[in-house]
C-alpha cells in the first residue's frame, strides 16, 4: 500500500471544475503539514496550496487564488483540492505532499494527471 495515493485528475475543458483527492490514512493529522504540488513540462515544480496541522490556516499560490480550495478529512487524514474555473497553464501532475512536523520528512504520492483543454 502507498503511503499517499493521489486520484481524481483528468480531462477538462477551461473554465470547468475538477477536484482531487489524496489519502493518506498512515498519518496522524494533527502532526503533518499537507500540500499539494504540480509539475508541467519545462517547468520548475509549483507549490500550490498547503493546510496547516490544524486545519486552521491554509496557502495558496498566487495564480490559483479564488479559484482553488484545499480541504481535508480529519478523521481519514485525507486532504482534497477542489480545482475551479480551470485555465489550461493548470494542465500539470498534481502530487500530494505531506511533511512530518517533527522530523521534516517529506512523503509524495505517485501524482494525478490534470489535462485542461478543449
Amino acid at each position: 500500500e502507498e503511503p499517499l495515493v493521489e486520484s481524481g485528475g483528468g480531462l477538462v475543458q477551461p473554465g470547468g471544475s475538477l477536484k482531487l483527492s489524496c489519502a493518506a490514512s498512515g498519518f496522524q493529522i494533527r502532526d503533518v503539514y499537507m500540500s499539494w504540488v504540480r509539475s508541467a513540462p519545462g517547468k520548475q515544480p509549483q507549490w500550490v496550496a498547503g493546510m496547516s496541522s490544524d486545519g486552521g490556516t491554509v496557502y495558496y499560490t498566487e495564480s490559483v487564488k479564488g479559484r482553488f480550495i484545499i480541504s481535508r478529512d480529519n478523521a481519514k487524514t485525507n486532504v482534497y483540492l477542489q480545482m475551479n474555473s480551470l485555465k489550461p497553464g493548470d494542465t500539470a501532475v498534481y502530487y500530494c505532499n505531506v511533511k512530518v512536523l517533527a522530523s521534516h520528512s517529506d512523503y509524495w504520492g505517485q501524482g494525478t494527471q490534470v489535462t485542461v483543454s478543449s
